[in-house]
């Protein structure tokens, strides 16, 4: 049987982090490969989920970081493409929270130039799940493009998104006029309550969740830091802690808890679907799971996510996903 993938689609970025030199009138960055998509896409990997990326990835030499990075952790980057644009690049401070605030520089990068040739079916290859959001699923002209793929993908494959919302270069009220449109689209939604406060300000958790809920979204999973997450299965409700970790900083924690999401759903052959067979309890184990991945990214500098030798204990017990499972197909 074929071994079905999940395909990431979105960004990669440059991380440049401040770096002090002994010289005052001397600024030094230090470059580290990101972006939420591209996060994603890694974590997926290393945790032992085939993982595609989709992406246009520039031929500068921030892209050759990307592609060598990616390669490494065991990413398929068959289904990107080589772009002449230049690479998204974003000067991140981390607070003493270790929470990191990004200054982008994203105009004209290669991320967002998506073409609708270029965004065909067959770049999925086999994948039973599609998942995307942050800047590339808002920015144009590539957004557009990009829906349209997961309408078409919609059809044979679980379709997963995180807004990821990025005030600084959106207005949130664009996240708020597409949203409804995303849900309709997509099974899993996973965001955290800070992007949800921006999309849906004064309105509770539970009054979002039954929104999107109604609009068509079984899985919708808001994560609060320190205070865990709540997970929500077609109106049914729970809460998951958030593991105890001495936090280096929070960079790439929300994108290791999608991946942690992802892997576990995928490895209980639940995606490939509407996840109609899903229920609240499989959703709770999927995003304790997670949990555990983003704790153990932020115990590490930068956007650095676990690989599967270091969840041996969470990852003895999966079942290893229906490889005859309905795989994406072009039509």
């Amino acid at each position: 049987m074929p071994v079905t993938q999940v395909a990431v689609l979105g960004e990669c970025v440059a991380d440049a982090f401040v770096v002090e030199t002994p010289d005052p009138g001397e600024l030094a960055l230090r470059v580290l490969p990101g972006g939420g998509p591209a996060n994603t896409a890694t974590a997926l990997a290393r945790l032992g989920t085939p993982a595609r990326f989709l992406g246009r990835i520039s031929r500068d030499a921030f892209g050759g970081l990307f592609r060598r990075h990616l390669a490494a952790s065991g990413v398929d980057l068959t289904g990107s493409v080589p772009a002449p644009e230049p690479s998204t690049l974003a000067v991140a401070t981390v607070d003493g929270e270790g929470k990191a605030v990004y200054s982008f520089r994203p105009d004209g990068a290669a991320d967002w130039q998506w073409s609708r040739a270029e965004l065909t079916l067959e770049r999925l290859g086999g994948a039973v799940c599609l998942h995307t959001g942050s800047l590339a699923l808002v920015r144009g002209p590539g957004a557009e493009h990009i829906e349209a793929l997961l309408a078409a993908a919609a059809r044979h494959a679980t379709v997963s998104i995180d807004p990821n919302v990025r005030t600084a270069l959106v207005d949130p009220a664009v996240y708020r006029a597409r949203m409804p449109r995303w849900c309709a689209l997509a099974d899993v939604v996973k965001l955290s309550d800070e992007d949800l406060a921006h999309i849906h300000p004064g309105e509770s958790v539970e009054e979002v969740c039954d929104t999107w809920h109604a609009a068509g979204v079984r899985l919708v999973v808001v994560t609060r830091g320190a205070r865990g997450a709540v997970v929500s299965v077609d109106g049914e409700r729970a809460e998951v802690p958030a593991p105890a970790t001495q936090v280096v900083d929070t960079v790439g924690a929300g994108d290791s808890f999608t991946a942690g999401l992802l892997h576990r759903l995928h490895a209980s052959g639940t995606l490939g679907g509407r996840l109609d067979a899903l229920d609240l309890g499989q959703a709770v184990s999927a995003a304790t799971f997670a949990a555990k991945v983003a704790a153990l990214t932020c115990s590490v500098a930068g956007a650095n996510p676990p690989w599967a030798r270091d969840l041996a204990e969470e990852l003895s017990g999966e079942n290893p996903p229906d490889q005859g499972r309905a795989a994406l197909a072009p039509g």
